[in-house]
């Protein structure tokens, strides 16, 4: 996995920073080697109750997908479309 410079917010706390870090985590691994389709969805659920704004959640995706190549959208779409275990957006 890359380093990245992940869109993070200095005003969150400790906890909201590592529930936020653990989705662009879950995203780079989505992405470069694929990953268990519920464990990403359930990150998702937990980036949401920090990131309540879908406008907020578009800035920070945006700015990741700058850094990264990754959609934040794409992958999150496809992971609730996909039918089987491991979700990678590779294949």
């Amino acid at each position: 996995m890359q380093e990245y410079q992940y869109p993070l917010d200095l005003d969150w706390t400790t906890d909201e920073l590592v529930i936020v870090m653990k989705m662009w985590e879950v995203l780079e691994k989505a992405n470069e080697q694929g990953i268990d389709n519920a464990v990403f969805l359930e990150t998702y659920r937990q980036f949401k109750t920090v990131i309540k704004s879908i406008g907020e959640e578009k800035r920070l995706g945006r700015e990741f997908e700058k850094v990264s190549g990754y959609s934040l959208y794409k992958t999150v779409q496809k992971a609730k479309e996909n039918r089987q275990k491991t979700l990678n957006m590779r294949g």
